[in-house]
C-alpha cells in the first residue's frame, strides 16, 4: 500500500492533510524562511543544494522563493531564477541546464478534481512539469500542471502555459501558443 507521499509524487489522488505531508510542508516553510532571509547569495545557493532533490553546481535564485516541499525540485547546471519564484512541487519539477527564469514566474504541479464533491473531500493530485535545456521564461508567466517545454524554448512575458511545446519555439499568450520557430545558428559557419 502506497503512502500519501508516494501517491502525491506519482500524480495519483492523495490526501494533503496526511501527517507526513504536513510535517514535510512545515519543514519547507522553515527552509523558505532561512533562504528568503539570507542576504549572501553563496549561502542561498548552498541552502538550495542541500534542500532540493538535485541541483547542479551553479544555481542562483533571488528571494523570495515560495514552494510546497522543495525535495521534488530537480535543477540542472547554470540555473537562474529572479525574484518571487513560486514552485508548487507536489509532483516532480525538473529543470534542464541553462534555464533562466524572470521575476514573478510560477510553476504549478498541484491541481484539484473538477467534481465539487470530490474536490471538497480533500483529495488532490498533481502532474509533473519538465523544462528542457536553454529555456528562458519571461516575467509573470505561469507554467501549469503536466507541461513539458522542450529545449531552447522562450516563453514570452505574462504567458499562461497550459500545454506542452516542442524544442526551438517562442511561445506567448493566454493560453500560450507558438509565435515563432527558432532557427539555431550553425556554430561552424
Amino acid at each position: 500500500m502506497k503512502s500519501e507521499k508516494e501517491k502525491m509524487i506519482a500524480g495519483e489522488p492523495y490526501l494533503a492533510g496526511d501527517a507526513e505531508l504536513v510535517a514535510l510542508r512545515q519543514n519547507a516553510r522553515e527552509n523558505m524562511r532561512a533562504f528568503n532571509d539570507e542576504i549572501d547569495p553563496r549561502k542561498r545557493s548552498e541552502l538550495l543544494k542541500n534542500w532540493f532533490g538535485k541541483t547542479g553546481q551553479k544555481i542562483y535564485m533571488e528571494p523570495s522563493l515560495s514552494l510546497d516541499y522543495g525535495s521534488n525540485i530537480f535543477v540542472g547546471e547554470n540555473f537562474y531564477a529572479n525574484f518571487n519564484c513560486t514552485i508548487l512541487d507536489t509532483c516532480p519539477v525538473t529543470f534542464g541546464n541553462n534555464v533562466m527564469i524572470a521575476p514573478n514566474v510560477s510553476f504549478y504541479t498541484a491541481t484539484h478534481p473538477i467534481d465539487p464533491v470530490e474536490r471538497n473531500s480533500g483529495t488532490e493530485y498533481g502532474k509533473p512539469i519538465t523544462i528542457g535545456d536553454n529555456v528562458w521564461i519571461g516575467g509573470s508567466s505561469v507554467i501549469g500542471p503536466g507541461v513539458t517545454l522542450g529545449d531552447n524554448v522562450v516563453v514570452g512575458m505574462g504567458s499562461v502555459v497550459t500545454k506542452s511545446f516542442p524544442d526551438n519555439v517562442v511561445i506567448a499568450g493566454n493560453p500560450a501558443r507558438v509565435i515563432r520557430q527558432i532557427q539555431l545558428s550553425d556554430s561552424k559557419s
